[in-house]
Protein backbone atom coordinates (compact mmCIF):
# COMPACT_ATOMS: atom_id res chain seq x y z
CA UNK A 1 0.00 0.00 0.00
CA UNK A 2 1.36 3.39 -0.95
CA UNK A 3 2.02 5.68 2.04
CA UNK A 4 0.11 8.36 0.16
CA UNK A 5 -3.15 6.42 -0.22
CA UNK A 6 -6.10 8.54 0.78
CA UNK A 7 -4.05 11.76 0.54
CA UNK A 8 -4.38 14.40 -2.17
CA UNK A 9 -0.87 15.67 -1.75
CA UNK A 10 -0.45 17.41 -5.11
CA UNK A 11 -3.62 19.41 -4.61
CA UNK A 12 -2.65 20.10 -1.00
CA UNK A 13 0.71 21.60 -1.97
CA UNK A 14 -1.03 23.94 -4.44
CA UNK A 15 -3.57 24.86 -1.76
CA UNK A 16 -0.79 25.58 0.73
CA UNK A 17 0.88 27.97 -1.68
CA UNK A 18 -2.29 29.76 -2.78
CA UNK A 19 -3.71 30.05 0.72
CA UNK A 20 -0.46 31.29 2.23
CA UNK A 21 -0.15 33.93 -0.44
CA UNK A 22 -3.76 34.75 0.37
CA UNK A 23 -2.76 35.05 4.04
CA UNK A 24 -0.11 37.59 3.11
CA UNK A 25 -2.67 39.54 1.08
CA UNK A 26 -5.20 39.50 3.90
CA UNK A 27 -2.77 41.13 6.30
CA UNK A 28 -1.09 43.39 3.73
CA UNK A 29 -1.88 46.97 4.65
CA UNK A 30 -4.15 45.91 7.50
CA UNK A 31 -3.51 46.87 11.08
CA UNK A 32 -2.85 43.80 13.21
CA UNK A 33 -4.71 44.48 16.46
CA UNK A 34 -2.69 41.75 18.21
CA UNK A 35 0.93 41.95 17.00
CA UNK A 36 2.84 38.93 18.32
CA UNK A 37 6.63 38.95 18.35
CA UNK A 38 7.04 35.22 18.98
CA UNK A 39 6.67 32.49 21.58
CA UNK A 40 8.03 33.72 24.91
CA UNK A 41 7.89 30.48 26.88
CA UNK A 42 5.86 27.31 27.35
CA UNK A 43 4.96 26.37 30.93
CA UNK A 44 4.28 22.79 31.98
CA UNK A 45 2.54 21.85 35.21
CA UNK A 46 4.35 18.73 36.44
CA UNK A 47 4.41 16.49 39.49
CA UNK A 48 8.14 16.95 40.16
CA UNK A 49 9.79 19.91 38.44
CA UNK A 50 13.29 19.09 39.67
CA UNK A 51 13.21 15.63 38.11
CA UNK A 52 11.45 16.85 34.95
CA UNK A 53 14.17 19.49 34.51
CA UNK A 54 16.83 16.81 34.73
CA UNK A 55 15.02 14.82 32.01
CA UNK A 56 14.77 17.73 29.58
CA UNK A 57 18.40 18.64 30.17
CA UNK A 58 19.69 15.10 29.79
CA UNK A 59 17.46 13.90 26.96
CA UNK A 60 16.73 17.07 24.97
CA UNK A 61 19.83 19.17 25.63
CA UNK A 62 18.21 22.08 27.44
CA UNK A 63 20.37 24.27 29.69
CA UNK A 64 19.75 25.61 33.19
CA UNK A 65 18.47 29.18 32.95
CA UNK A 66 16.35 30.49 35.85
CA UNK A 67 14.75 29.29 39.10
CA UNK A 68 11.94 30.27 41.44
CA UNK A 69 11.29 28.46 44.72
CA UNK A 70 11.61 28.60 48.48
CA UNK A 71 15.06 30.16 48.17
CA UNK A 72 13.62 33.08 46.20
CA UNK A 73 10.62 33.62 48.47
CA UNK A 74 8.06 31.54 46.56
CA UNK A 75 6.11 29.59 49.20
CA UNK A 76 3.46 27.96 46.98
CA UNK A 77 5.25 26.75 43.86
CA UNK A 78 8.65 26.06 42.37
CA UNK A 79 9.64 26.66 38.73
CA UNK A 80 12.71 25.65 36.76
CA UNK A 81 13.34 27.51 33.49
CA UNK A 82 15.27 25.70 30.76
CA UNK A 83 16.64 27.26 27.59
CA UNK A 84 17.92 26.07 24.23
CA UNK A 85 18.52 28.75 21.60
CA UNK A 86 15.17 30.63 21.39
CA UNK A 87 13.13 27.97 23.25
CA UNK A 88 12.25 28.46 26.92
CA UNK A 89 10.45 25.77 28.92
CA UNK A 90 9.12 26.50 32.40
CA UNK A 91 8.47 23.47 34.62
CA UNK A 92 6.24 24.26 37.61
CA UNK A 93 5.26 22.13 40.62
CA UNK A 94 3.07 23.07 43.61
CA UNK A 95 4.67 23.09 47.06
CA UNK A 96 1.54 22.27 49.05
CA UNK A 97 -1.76 20.46 48.70
CA UNK A 98 -3.79 23.68 48.64
CA UNK A 99 -2.32 24.91 45.35
CA UNK A 100 -4.79 24.89 42.43
CA UNK A 101 -1.95 23.53 40.30
CA UNK A 102 -2.60 20.17 41.96
CA UNK A 103 -6.05 19.98 40.41
CA UNK A 104 -4.57 20.43 36.96
CA UNK A 105 -1.98 17.69 37.50
CA UNK A 106 -4.49 15.26 39.03
CA UNK A 107 -6.87 15.69 36.10
CA UNK A 108 -4.50 15.99 33.16
CA UNK A 109 -1.19 14.56 34.33
CA UNK A 110 1.96 16.47 33.38
CA UNK A 111 1.20 18.78 30.49
CA UNK A 112 1.21 22.26 28.99
CA UNK A 113 -0.67 24.89 30.96
CA UNK A 114 0.64 28.17 29.51
CA UNK A 115 1.62 29.11 25.97
CA UNK A 116 3.18 32.53 26.56
CA UNK A 117 3.28 34.99 23.69
CA UNK A 118 5.85 37.78 23.49
CA UNK A 119 4.18 41.15 22.87
CA UNK A 120 5.13 44.80 22.91
CA UNK A 121 2.08 45.82 24.96
CA UNK A 122 0.54 43.24 27.31
CA UNK A 123 -2.20 45.59 28.54
CA UNK A 124 -3.41 46.34 25.03
CA UNK A 125 -3.21 42.65 24.05
CA UNK A 126 -5.40 41.75 27.02
CA UNK A 127 -7.84 44.58 26.33
CA UNK A 128 -8.19 43.74 22.62
CA UNK A 129 -8.76 40.01 23.20
CA UNK A 130 -11.10 40.25 26.20
CA UNK A 131 -13.32 42.81 24.49
CA UNK A 132 -13.60 40.34 21.61
CA UNK A 133 -14.83 37.61 23.93
CA UNK A 134 -11.78 36.01 25.55
CA UNK A 135 -12.23 34.69 29.08
CA UNK A 136 -9.78 36.33 31.49
CA UNK A 137 -7.17 34.22 33.24
CA UNK A 138 -5.10 37.04 34.73
CA UNK A 139 -5.61 40.79 34.51
CA UNK A 140 -2.54 42.85 33.55
CA UNK A 141 0.03 42.57 36.31
CA UNK A 142 3.29 44.52 36.64
CA UNK A 143 6.14 42.55 38.23
CA UNK A 144 9.26 44.46 39.21
CA UNK A 145 12.72 43.98 40.66
CA UNK A 146 16.08 45.75 40.41
CA UNK A 147 16.35 44.80 36.72
CA UNK A 148 13.14 46.50 35.62
CA UNK A 149 9.60 45.35 35.03
CA UNK A 150 7.67 42.67 33.17
CA UNK A 151 3.97 43.09 32.39
CA UNK A 152 1.89 39.92 32.01
CA UNK A 153 -1.79 39.25 31.33
CA UNK A 154 -3.56 36.02 30.41
CA UNK A 155 -6.64 34.60 28.69
CA UNK A 156 -8.03 31.09 28.43
CA UNK A 157 -8.03 29.20 25.14
CA UNK A 158 -9.23 25.59 24.58
CA UNK A 159 -9.64 23.39 27.67
CA UNK A 160 -7.71 24.82 30.62
CA UNK A 161 -4.87 26.05 28.44
CA UNK A 162 -3.81 29.69 28.79
CA UNK A 163 -2.27 32.26 26.48
CA UNK A 164 -0.14 34.63 28.56
CA UNK A 165 0.87 37.95 27.00
CA UNK A 166 4.39 38.87 28.12
CA UNK A 167 5.82 42.38 27.75
CA UNK A 168 9.49 42.53 28.68
CA UNK A 169 10.83 45.57 26.81
CA UNK A 170 11.67 47.27 30.14
CA UNK A 171 13.37 44.27 31.74
CA UNK A 172 17.07 43.41 31.75
CA UNK A 173 17.09 40.50 34.19
CA UNK A 174 17.54 36.77 33.67
CA UNK A 175 13.92 35.77 33.05
CA UNK A 176 11.44 37.82 35.04
CA UNK A 177 10.98 39.17 38.58
CA UNK A 178 10.73 36.45 41.20
CA UNK A 179 13.35 34.31 39.44
CA UNK A 180 17.08 34.12 39.90
CA UNK A 181 19.77 32.77 37.64
CA UNK A 182 19.95 29.00 37.88
CA UNK A 183 23.58 27.92 37.95
CA UNK A 184 24.32 24.24 37.57
CA UNK A 185 27.45 22.17 37.06
CA UNK A 186 25.37 19.82 34.91
CA UNK A 187 24.55 21.27 31.51
CA UNK A 188 24.70 18.66 28.71
CA UNK A 189 25.43 19.96 25.24
CA UNK A 190 22.44 21.24 23.22
CA UNK A 191 21.15 18.96 20.46
CA UNK A 192 20.46 21.72 17.93
CA UNK A 193 16.88 22.73 18.73
CA UNK A 194 16.32 26.32 17.58
CA UNK A 195 12.78 27.60 18.08
CA UNK A 196 9.14 26.51 18.27
CA UNK A 197 7.80 26.02 14.75
CA UNK A 198 4.19 25.35 15.76
CA UNK A 199 2.06 23.90 18.57
CA UNK A 200 -0.89 21.59 18.02
CA UNK A 201 -4.05 21.50 20.12
CA UNK A 202 -6.55 18.62 20.35
CA UNK A 203 -10.18 19.55 20.98
CA UNK A 204 -13.31 17.46 21.44
CA UNK A 205 -15.91 16.21 18.97
CA UNK A 206 -17.41 19.05 16.93
CA UNK A 207 -15.27 21.73 18.62
CA UNK A 208 -12.65 22.44 15.94
CA UNK A 209 -14.67 25.05 14.05
CA UNK A 210 -15.66 26.69 17.34
CA UNK A 211 -12.00 27.23 18.21
CA UNK A 212 -11.10 28.22 14.66
CA UNK A 213 -13.69 30.99 14.92
CA UNK A 214 -12.37 31.89 18.39
CA UNK A 215 -8.84 32.39 17.04
CA UNK A 216 -10.22 34.40 14.13
CA UNK A 217 -12.48 36.64 16.23
CA UNK A 218 -10.47 36.94 19.46
CA UNK A 219 -6.86 36.74 18.25
CA UNK A 220 -7.19 37.97 14.66
CA UNK A 221 -5.69 34.75 13.28
CA UNK A 222 -6.42 33.32 9.83
CA UNK A 223 -7.21 29.71 8.95
CA UNK A 224 -4.69 29.21 6.16
CA UNK A 225 -4.79 25.43 5.78
CA UNK A 226 -7.43 22.75 6.36
CA UNK A 227 -7.48 18.96 6.26
CA UNK A 228 -10.60 16.82 6.55
CA UNK A 229 -11.16 13.15 7.33
CA UNK A 230 -11.06 12.28 3.61
CA UNK A 231 -7.49 13.54 3.51
CA UNK A 232 -6.29 12.45 6.96
CA UNK A 233 -7.23 8.84 7.47
CA UNK A 234 -5.94 5.30 7.63
CA UNK A 235 -7.80 2.02 7.39
CA UNK A 236 -8.81 2.38 11.05
CA UNK A 237 -8.97 6.03 12.13
CA UNK A 238 -9.35 9.60 10.96
CA UNK A 239 -9.14 13.19 12.14
CA UNK A 240 -9.74 16.74 10.97
CA UNK A 241 -7.35 19.65 11.35
CA UNK A 242 -7.20 23.38 10.64
CA UNK A 243 -4.06 25.50 10.89
CA UNK A 244 -4.36 28.97 12.42
CA UNK A 245 -1.71 31.66 11.96
CA UNK A 246 -1.22 35.20 13.17
CA UNK A 247 -0.48 38.12 10.86
CA UNK A 248 3.30 37.79 10.62
CA UNK A 249 3.21 33.98 10.50
CA UNK A 250 5.43 33.61 13.59
CA UNK A 251 2.71 31.84 15.59
CA UNK A 252 0.98 28.80 14.09
CA UNK A 253 -1.57 26.71 15.98
CA UNK A 254 -3.04 23.69 14.17
CA UNK A 255 -6.26 22.50 15.85
CA UNK A 256 -7.32 18.83 15.61
CA UNK A 257 -10.60 17.12 16.36
CA UNK A 258 -11.41 13.41 16.02
CA UNK A 259 -13.45 11.98 13.15
CA UNK A 260 -15.39 8.75 12.90
CA UNK A 261 -13.34 5.66 12.00
CA UNK A 262 -13.39 1.92 12.46
CA UNK A 263 -11.29 2.24 15.64
CA UNK A 264 -10.29 4.88 18.17
CA UNK A 265 -8.05 7.59 16.76
CA UNK A 266 -4.98 9.12 18.38
CA UNK A 267 -7.06 12.25 19.06
CA UNK A 268 -9.67 10.24 20.96
CA UNK A 269 -6.91 8.51 22.93
CA UNK A 270 -5.43 11.89 23.87
CA UNK A 271 -8.80 13.33 24.93
CA UNK A 272 -9.53 10.26 27.05
CA UNK A 273 -6.23 10.29 28.92
CA UNK A 274 -5.76 14.08 29.15
CA UNK A 275 -9.41 14.28 30.17
CA UNK A 276 -10.15 17.22 27.94
CA UNK A 277 -8.75 19.52 25.29
CA UNK A 278 -5.10 20.53 25.44
CA UNK A 279 -1.74 20.83 23.70
CA UNK A 280 -0.98 17.60 21.85
CA UNK A 281 2.52 18.30 20.59
CA UNK A 282 5.22 20.93 20.30
CA UNK A 283 7.10 21.11 17.00
CA UNK A 284 10.66 22.36 17.42
CA UNK A 285 12.88 23.39 14.53
CA UNK A 286 16.46 22.35 13.81
CA UNK A 287 18.95 23.23 11.08
CA UNK A 288 20.36 19.68 10.98
CA UNK A 289 17.73 17.05 11.74
CA UNK A 290 20.10 14.13 11.15
CA UNK A 291 22.51 15.36 13.82
CA UNK A 292 19.70 16.38 16.20
CA UNK A 293 17.83 13.07 15.97
CA UNK A 294 21.02 11.02 16.30
CA UNK A 295 21.89 12.92 19.48
CA UNK A 296 18.37 12.60 20.89
CA UNK A 297 18.34 8.85 20.25
CA UNK A 298 21.73 8.45 21.92
CA UNK A 299 20.29 10.20 25.00
CA UNK A 300 17.31 7.89 25.26
CA UNK A 301 14.56 9.84 23.48
CA UNK A 302 12.17 7.34 21.92
CA UNK A 303 10.63 7.98 18.51
CA UNK A 304 7.72 6.39 16.67
CA UNK A 305 8.60 3.34 14.59
CA UNK A 306 10.25 3.79 11.20
CA UNK A 307 7.89 3.89 8.20
CA UNK A 308 7.98 0.78 5.97
CA UNK A 309 10.39 0.27 3.06
CA UNK A 310 7.80 1.26 0.45
CA UNK A 311 7.49 4.69 2.10
CA UNK A 312 11.14 5.49 1.31
CA UNK A 313 10.89 3.99 -2.19
CA UNK A 314 8.10 6.52 -2.86
CA UNK A 315 10.17 9.52 -1.73
CA UNK A 316 11.36 10.57 -5.24
CA UNK A 317 7.75 10.62 -6.45
CA UNK A 318 6.66 12.65 -3.44
CA UNK A 319 9.46 15.21 -3.87
CA UNK A 320 8.70 15.77 -7.58
CA UNK A 321 10.70 18.77 -8.81
CA UNK A 322 12.58 19.03 -5.50
CA UNK A 323 14.46 15.74 -5.94
CA UNK A 324 17.57 17.56 -7.10
CA UNK A 325 17.44 19.77 -4.00
CA UNK A 326 17.54 16.91 -1.49
CA UNK A 327 20.81 17.27 0.40
CA UNK A 328 20.28 14.35 2.75
CA UNK A 329 20.96 10.69 1.99
CA UNK A 330 17.69 8.72 1.94
CA UNK A 331 19.32 5.67 3.52
CA UNK A 332 20.50 7.81 6.44
CA UNK A 333 17.04 9.29 6.85
CA UNK A 334 15.54 5.78 6.75
CA UNK A 335 17.98 4.51 9.37
CA UNK A 336 16.78 7.25 11.74
CA UNK A 337 13.09 7.03 10.78
CA UNK A 338 12.97 10.62 9.51
CA UNK A 339 10.10 11.35 7.11
CA UNK A 340 10.22 13.58 4.02
CA UNK A 341 7.55 15.64 2.28
CA UNK A 342 7.39 18.55 -0.16
CA UNK A 343 5.18 21.36 -1.36
CA UNK A 344 5.73 23.87 -4.16
CA UNK A 345 8.09 25.92 -2.01
CA UNK A 346 10.53 23.15 -1.09
CA UNK A 347 10.74 20.10 1.13
CA UNK A 348 10.72 19.35 4.85
CA UNK A 349 12.04 16.63 7.14
CA UNK A 350 10.20 15.60 10.31
CA UNK A 351 10.02 12.95 13.02
CA UNK A 352 7.83 12.49 16.09
CA UNK A 353 8.73 11.25 19.56
CA UNK A 354 6.63 8.83 21.52
CA UNK A 355 4.65 10.49 24.35
CA UNK A 356 7.03 11.97 26.91
CA UNK A 357 4.59 11.38 29.79
CA UNK A 358 3.22 8.13 31.21
CA UNK A 359 -0.19 9.08 29.87
CA UNK A 360 -0.24 8.86 26.05
CA UNK A 361 -0.68 12.61 25.65
CA UNK A 362 2.09 15.15 25.00
CA UNK A 363 4.86 14.47 22.47
CA UNK A 364 7.40 16.45 20.42
CA UNK A 365 8.00 16.87 16.71
CA UNK A 366 11.45 17.63 15.32
CA UNK A 367 11.22 19.49 12.02
CA UNK A 368 13.66 20.92 9.48
CA UNK A 369 12.20 23.11 6.73
CA UNK A 370 14.04 23.33 3.44
CA UNK A 371 11.69 25.89 1.93
CA UNK A 372 8.44 24.01 2.52
CA UNK A 373 5.76 25.87 4.47
CA UNK A 374 3.31 22.99 4.90
CA UNK A 375 2.97 20.40 7.65
CA UNK A 376 3.96 17.14 5.97
CA UNK A 377 0.63 16.21 4.41
CA UNK A 378 2.24 13.41 2.43
CA UNK A 379 3.47 11.87 5.68
CA UNK A 380 0.12 11.77 7.46
CA UNK A 381 -0.80 8.20 6.53
CA UNK A 382 2.61 6.74 7.40
CA UNK A 383 2.69 8.77 10.63
CA UNK A 384 -0.75 7.76 11.79
CA UNK A 385 -0.15 4.09 11.00
CA UNK A 386 2.97 4.30 13.17
CA UNK A 387 0.92 5.90 15.97
CA UNK A 388 -1.71 3.17 15.59
CA UNK A 389 0.98 0.51 16.08
CA UNK A 390 1.82 2.16 19.39
CA UNK A 391 -1.88 2.41 20.33
CA UNK A 392 -2.29 -1.29 19.59
CA UNK A 393 0.54 -2.07 22.04
CA UNK A 394 -1.21 0.06 24.67
CA UNK A 395 -4.58 -1.56 23.99
CA UNK A 396 -6.14 1.82 23.17
CA UNK A 397 -6.73 1.52 19.41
Amino acid sequence: MSPQSGLKTNNMSKDIKSVEYGLEKIFEGAQDFLPLLGTDYVEFYVGNAKQAAHFYKTAFGFQSYAYKGLETGSRDEVSYVLKQDKIRLVLTTPLNSKSPINNHIVKHGDGVKVVALWVDDARKSYEETTKRGAKSYMEPKVETDEFGEVVRAGIYTYGETVHMFVERKNYKGQFMPGFKEWKSDYNPEPVGLKFIDHMVGNVGWGQMNTWVKWYEDVMGFVNFLSFDDKQIHTEYSALMSKVMSNGNGRIKFPINEPAKGKKRSQIEEYLDFYEGSGVQHIAVATDDIISTVAKLKSRGVEFLSTPPEEYYRAVPKRLHEHNHELREDIETLKSLGIMIDADEEGYLLQIFTKPVEDRPTLFFEIIQRMGARGFGAGNFKALFESIEREQEKRGTL
